[in-house]
């Protein structure tokens, strides 16, 4: 039996996650009411809900989350959708995945959580957002590097600023 797929289920699912990565919330709503699993992932390990969290989509997000889509569910680069959505800054998503049970310090096996990513990144509104909804500023990753040190090591003076006023000396 031949187990390759044909050029037809190729281009279906190219076009699937083509729909969650450009926020086309009505057509992934119709698949996913026709059965489509929520929890779909990509060649390198993205599930809808991550593209459409790193792209912004709040609204695909939210039905994709309607229909059982995982908040939690890590790519194969080790990150979580609410880490995508704090490394883009996304205000909306951030707050969506958490109403929606994601888990504010979940980290992949780097451990690297959203907060981290967003002091690395010198997102610091982001962060503000974070610690506002329970996020550890105090948690290191899993080569023991504190958040201050990765922000530090990553140039991001405000964060640094930010972490200092927050965890202190």
């Amino acid at each position: 039996m031949d187990t390759r797929l044909d050029d037809d289920t190729l281009a279906f699912a190219r076009r699937v996650f083509q729909h969650a990565r450009v926020g086309e919330t009505a057509a992934l709503a119709d698949l996913l009411a026709q059965g489509l699993p929520a929890n779909l992932r990509n060649e390198r390990g993205d599930s809808l809900l991550m593209l459409a969290c790193y792209h912004g989509h709040a609204d695909t997000a939210r039905v994709l989350l309607e229909h059982g889509a995982d908040p939690e569910l890590l790519n194969d680069a080790g990150q979580t959708p609410l880490a995508g959505a704090a490394f883009k800054g996304d205000a909306a998503v951030v707050e969506l995945l958490l109403e929606r049970g994601a888990e504010v310090d979940a980290a992949g096996p780097n451990g690297k959580t959203a907060l981290m990513i967003a002091a690395m990144f010198n997102r610091v509104e982001m962060m503000r957002l974070l610690v506002a909804h329970g996020a550890d500023p105090r948690v290191v990753d899993a080569d023991g590097v504190s958040m201050r040190e990765a922000a530090a090591k990553m140039g991001a003076v405000e964060a640094v600023a930010y972490l200092n006023g927050v965890v202190g000396d």
